[in-house]
């Protein structure tokens, strides 16, 4: 069950991002389902919400 404490923390972020932005040991990354063009079978991507990023970890995080 998702609660409104859930969705006020994860507000922001995208199917597809590990994490929020800003969030220390993460960095922008190319779509996978889109490959970074933001749209996928015409329509806007649902991994990354049309931006063509998404947030992941990097370097061990």
């Amino acid at each position: 069950m998702v609660t409104n404490d859930d969705q006020e923390r994860n507000e922001g972020m995208e199917p597809g991002d590990e994490a929020e932005p800003g969030t220390p040991g993460t960095g922008e990354d190319i779509c996978r389902a889109c490959n970074g063009t933001g749209q996928l079978e015409g329509k806007e991507c649902p991994d990354c919400g049309g931006s063509g990023y998404v947030i992941r970890g990097i370097g061990g995080a």
